[in-house]
């Protein structure tokens, strides 16, 4: 019997639903009324697991949206804002442009058309797709198969990771994954092999013998879970608690490695407050160097303090990722955990789905009404019943 829980997340999605697509949230704030990729992609992966012909079509909507206004060289838009004098505002990005918004798009249009059997959109779409794909490439810089992601150019955009980040390698990988899986050919296929040996001998502590960065790899101690980004400077080794449930979604590394990320990351989540994951932990503080990097990475207010927002905060939409690649790996209580813990979260204040709570005091904050905080619930749950997407 679906739960009281699900029934308002799966409410909150009718209600953000708008002709264009899916919206950020369905309180009037206008940055959030608008169709954006990452958010709507999400909302959509949701909808597509729940089946409702609605949201399946709101969630089409959403696809045509962003590839309408694809930028001439392959930029997926950041969000879409759709005016009452019926002009329309494009963004690419803020401080910086954004690079995952690309993949996002790419994972949604394949997970579409493989659920829904839509070949003819596939084939319409197909061509944003390979543009996307060329920009992607050109975004490695070096053709060595990474891509560079600028601070600020990603979901964590008020945070300090840059560099080959991780979370852009994994997605852009599942993105490729999901073309390859409907449209096979030798060119996706040794591009799927070169980023996949790449990340495996990258991230984490191996006997690579080609390292990327030899100086910062050969100093490099043991690590349990994958390393958040490599760049000139060396490597950034928070744990990213989004790149690593995707790459278990993947199943990206050997099972031994696997094991290791799934342990690290359920003690992790069993010793905090609200039994969920933080997006990147531990958090950075007054005193620690990066503090000065973070500080400043805001275009208007502040909003990283300690345990909050990017900066060590706890994301429902981020642990519905987690507890899918849980169920990904056949647990079975611990998905249930987490599905718990979110629907406890999403919960309060009247079934406000705030966007994000502070992992230490437990309070809610960010944007109420947030539409992929519902999305990962419905995942998750979907998940747990013996859905699954295209990965």
């Amino acid at each position: 019997m679906i739960n009281q829980s699900y029934i308002q997340a799966k409410k909150l999605l009718f209600k953000a639903s708008s002709e264009k697509g899916f919206l950020a949230s369905a309180e009037n704030i206008t940055n959030y009324k608008r169709v954006w990729a990452r958010d709507g992609v999400i909302c959509g992966l949701s909808a597509l697991l729940d089946g409702d012909e609605t949201l399946v079509k709101t969630f089409k909507n959403t696809l045509q949206t962003l590839a309408n206004h694809q930028h001439e060289l392959g930029h997926i838009p950041s969000n879409v804002f759709f005016k009452e004098t019926n002009e329309v505002e494009v963004s690419f990005g803020g401080l910086a442009g954004r690079v995952d918004t690309i993949s996002w798009f790419i994972i949604g249009v394949c997970n579409y058309c493989w659920i829904m059997n839509d070949d003819e959109l596939l084939e319409k779409l197909l061509p944003n797709i390979e543009k996307g794909f060329k920009l992607l490439e050109a975004w490695e810089f070096n053709n060595n198969d990474l891509i560079y992601t600028p601070r600020s150019g990603n979901w964590a955009d008020e945070y300090i990771t840059e560099g080959h980040t991780f979370y852009d390698q994994v997605l852009r990988l599942w993105a490729l994954r999901c073309v390859q899986r409907l449209k096979p050919s030798e060119k996706f296929q040794t591009k799927i092999d070169r980023i996949t040996e790449k990340l495996n001998g990258n991230y984490r502590k191996t006997s690579y013998q080609t390292p990327f960065h030899p100086k910062a790899y050969n100093n490099l101690g043991d690590t349990s879970y994958w390393m958040a980004s490599v760049n000139p400077s060396g490597y950034q080794t928070m744990f990213d608690a989004f790149a690593n449930s995707i790459a278990q979604l993947l199943q990206l590394g050997d099972a031994v490695f696997q094991k290791s990320v799934t342990s690290y990351s359920e003690e992790l989540r069993e010793s905090l407050p609200l039994n969920l994951l933080p997006a990147f932990w531990k958090p950075i503080k007054k005193e620690d160097d990066d503090w000065k990097l973070l500080v400043n990475n805001c275009k208007y207010e502040f909003r990283n303090f300690p345990y909050e927002f990017h900066n060590g905060g706890t994301w429902q939409m981020v642990n519905g990722f987690y507890g899918m690649s849980l169920v990904s790996q056949n647990y079975i209580e611990n998905p249930q955990s987490v599905l718990k813990a979110i629907q406890q979260l999403n919960a309060k204040e009247n079934y406000g789905f705030y966007e994000n709570f502070n992992t230490k005091t437990q309070k809610a904050i960010g944007v109420p009404q947030c539409t992929w905080s519902a999305a990962g619930e419905l995942l998750l749950e979907q998940y747990i019943n013996g859905k699954r997407l295209l990965v």
